[in-house]
């Protein structure tokens, strides 16, 4: 099992809601990934998704994007992430992480080979944003074998019929996206947030995180009570970005608290 199911049963106890930042592997420079990892669980992340740098992002915004484009022109891969995972693994064995990202680099490692070097590394869940629930059992078979979730995305637009279909594949928890677009677009619209979470429960009893959209702390409480985990994203990424500079290589651990003091704010807005 991973950590994931044991967390959010955990949470569901004391009345609380996850809070998932998001980070691109790599970005702004590798050298600070793991370190900023750390600070995020200190502001109180329950979850870290760690982004897989591919060249083509197309559910991505231009803040992620170019969050991509920084991550690989520095050379960070699959094979990076999963050993960055693996050093912050060294001194947390706690807090659960997911690798976000797109089909191919998966595809090239091959699903088998994947699976042992994420389980290896202390992975707990991927998130392939591309990859349809028709293409994903033989992954799914891989992933099962050595415990990690597969966790699937849900947009405005899916229908009940394809929800069912999803969630049956699902685990861990899914991922519903607020808005219709790519990440970082537009503002959250709550009552059409309520209406997806109510199609969405009707067909599974897999916990559901809300993504897109939510930029701040008021954005992050407005939607806590209506699913049972934040996703934070393009606003992370873009203050990163601000407070420590494309050029950082191994910025003190006070600057990049710094640098992710809105999770901290998050998590009191969200408890």
């Amino acid at each position: 099992m991973s950590r994931l199911s044991p967390l959010f049963e955990r949470l569901a106890a004391e009345g609380k809601k996850a809070l998932v930042p998001y980070i691109v592997a790599g970005d702004p420079h590798p050298n600070v990934t793991v370190a900023i990892m750390h600070a995020l669980v200190e502001q109180g992340a329950d979850i870290i998704e760690l982004g897989i740098p591919f060249s083509d992002p197309m559910a991505e915004g231009p803040t992620i994007q170019l969050a991509h484009e920084r991550a690989l022109a520095h050379g960070t891969s699959l094979t990076n992430a999963l050993a960055m995972v693996a050093e912050f693994r060294q001194s947390n064995s706690e807090t659960a992480v997911v690798l976000m990202g797109y089909a191919n680099p998966v595809n090239r490692m091959g699903f088998a080979q994947f699976a042992d070097k994420a389980a290896d590394a202390g992975v707990d869940g991927l998130l392939t944003v591309d990859l349809p629930p028709e293409e994903a059992e033989a992954l799914n078979v891989e992933l099962k074998r050595v415990n990690i979730d597969n966790i699937f995305l849900l947009a405005p637009t899916t229908t009940d019929e394809r929800i069912a279909k999803v969630a049956a594949l699902a685990s861990g928890y899914l991922y519903a996206v607020s808005l219709k677009g790519v990440t970082g677009a537009g503002n959250l619209d709550l009552a059409s947030v309520k209406s997806q979470m109510e199609r969405i429960q009707k067909h599974t009893d897999l916990p559901v995180t809300v993504g897109f959209g939510i930029k701040d702390a008021e954005s992050a409480a407005a939607i806590a009570p209506l699913c049972e985990g934040v996703v934070v994203g393009s606003a992370l990424v873009d203050r990163i970005l601000n407070d420590l500079g494309e050029d950082v290589n191994g910025a003190d651990i006070q600057q990049i608290a710094r640098a992710v003091t809105m999770i901290g704010e998050m998590r009191n807005a969200i408890d």
